[in-house]
């Protein structure tokens, strides 16, 4: 039977390490990369190479693709890694830093509604931001409250959750 697992953690939690073992006995994975690559950021160029050099070389890779639009496509199973990079990048895309909450409803009612129609093996990464300090800027209480309710939606849409605190799992169902 097709499972729906989604992937919370803090940044460095180990989380998408432990996403990608969950598919380790897969055959076939496509891996869909939601991150867009700023190329003089080398930083985060690093953080994207470390994880695509961790990848097994026989999985596929797809990027910059919204995931609602791959997951009509079924494969064995699909890693979406990760949901913080793609609604960064839905509110940027809809101006929406500024703009009322809500304002990338529509990019999330896609997204979720897609993966509770997913019928293969799917494990979806995201943040868990709303454990800390209450951010200073609005932009950064933007994307917390946005997060946070789309993380819920996930949690929701899918079969199994876990929490990855100091590359540790902990299963919230």
């Amino acid at each position: 039977m097709a499972t729906r697992t989604l992937v919370l953690g803090g940044a460095r939690s180990g989380k998408s390490a432990f996403a990608e073992n969950l598919l380790a006995d897969a055959g076939t994975v496509r891996y869909l990369a939601t991150a867009v690559l700023d190329p003089a950021d080398h930083d985060f160029a690093d953080r994207i190479a470390g994880h695509r050099d961790r990848r097994p070389a026989h999985w596929s890779t797809v990027e910059n693709i919204e995931p609602a639009t791959v997951l009509a496509d079924p494969a064995p199973a699909t890693l979406l890694d990760d949901i913080g990079t793609w609604l960064t990048a839905r509110l940027d895309a809809r101006a929406a830093w500024e703009a009322p909450r809500g304002t990338v409803a529509p990019d999330c009612d896609a997204l979720v509604a897609a993966v509770e129609t997913y019928g293969e093996r799917l494990v979806i990464v995201s943040p868990e931001v709303g454990m800390g300090v209450i951010p200073a800027t609005r932009s950064g209480r933007v994307f917390r409250d946005e997060i946070g309710t789309l993380n819920q939606r996930l949690a929701r849409a899918c079969d199994d959750a876990f929490l990855i605190v100091a590359g540790l799992p902990v299963r919230l169902k």
